[in-house]
């Protein structure tokens, strides 16, 4: 079995190529050949073979070079067909021509898409019954120059309280969401995204700072960690926060497999936050989790569990 490892090509940090070595130790362990392709090489590939992978693997592609007319075959470049992907990249237009094209791909095309908006992921979570802090979903805005809808913000801030936090729909790591303290500073941050799409939430003072990941995998919870940072009011360990290995409860666990379940995910990484009297509210699902901390906190290979799901999957 052969699968290939698509990644970024212009994201190449030392944690995204120690998270992909893990993988690539997990696919040996089960005689798996995985290779890694970049998004940008595979997008090089399909443009030159009119987007028909088919006809690459098969005949190879027709092409003039020097006025003379060239074939460059599958073979020329020592490349095999993928029995699946293993997409760990947010180009979400080739994920779903891969799909297309009928290669089998982890996650899905949708279900990252769904995972990358914030928005979406509020709007397909609540759909499915899942609490989650009290959400404002920004409208959508062309080229504003600065304008936005007072009115909007004067309701959010009024029905949601202050502090309230901001996040822009798409971002990682916590770097892209804000705590607003009032009005006034929740204007400002809107003017400052421009045109960037946004959702406004409840904050939750009983999980200042702290929260839990839980890794799934398949409907099951596979490793948990509790995430502390009383510096911040984000629990990243990113941000500068601690971890420690944590056991969900019951609903907590719950909660994280219907999460991935309602997006559709084969594996993600879930953030909870702990709400009034402890009740677990949904923060985020991230489908493309890095889970290197979660290693190195619980021992438990996240890895390992992926490569043999997708394994199980394709038997």
């Amino acid at each position: 079995m052969n699968g290939w490892l698509v990644v970024n090509e212009f994201v190449m940090t030392d944690k995204f190529n120690e998270l992909f070595s893990m993988l690539f130790k997990a696919a040996m362990a089960e005689g798996i050949e995985l290779t890694k392709r970049s998004n940008s090489e595979l997008w090089t590939m399909l443009g030159s073979c009119n987007y028909r992978f088919y006809d690459f693997f098969t005949t190879g592609c027709t092409f003039e070079k020097d006025g003379a007319s060239m074939v460059m075959s599958a073979a020329d470049i020592g490349l095999e067909m993928p029995d699946f992907i293993l997409f760990w990249d947010k180009d979400i237009r080739l994920a779903y021509e891969l799909e297309r094209q009928g290669m089998k791909v982890f996650n899905s095309a949708q279900s990252i898409a769904d995972c990358d908006d914030k928005a979406v992921t509020f709007l397909k979570l609540a759909a499915a019954g899942i609490r989650q802090p009290d959400t404002y979903i920004s409208p959508k805005k062309f080229h504003t120059d600065g304008l936005f809808d007072k009115k909007f913000l004067d309701m959010a801030g009024s029905r949601l309280g202050f502090p309230c936090v901001v996040k822009e729909n798409f971002g990682s790591f916590g770097q892209q969401v804000y705590l607003a303290m009032d009005r006034k500073q929740l204007e400002e941050f809107v003017i400052t995204l421009g045109d960037r799409p946004y959702i406004i939430q409840e904050y939750i003072f009983a999980s200042k700072g702290r929260d839990i990941r839980l890794e799934v995998v398949g409907d099951k919870v596979v490793a948990g960690m509790q995430r502390s940072n009383p510096m911040d009011f984000r629990a990243n360990i990113t941000n500068g926060g601690s971890m420690q290995p944590y056991t969900p409860n019951v609903e907590q666990a719950k909660m994280a497999v219907e999460a991935c379940q309602a997006l559709g995910l084969d594996f993600a990484g879930v953030d909870i936050l702990f709400g009034p009297g402890e009740k677990p509210l949904l923060c985020e699902v991230n489908s493309n989790a890095h889970f290197k901390n979660l290693f190195d906190c619980t021992g438990v290979n996240a890895a390992e569990y992926i490569i043999r799901y997708i394994k199980s999957k394709l038997s």
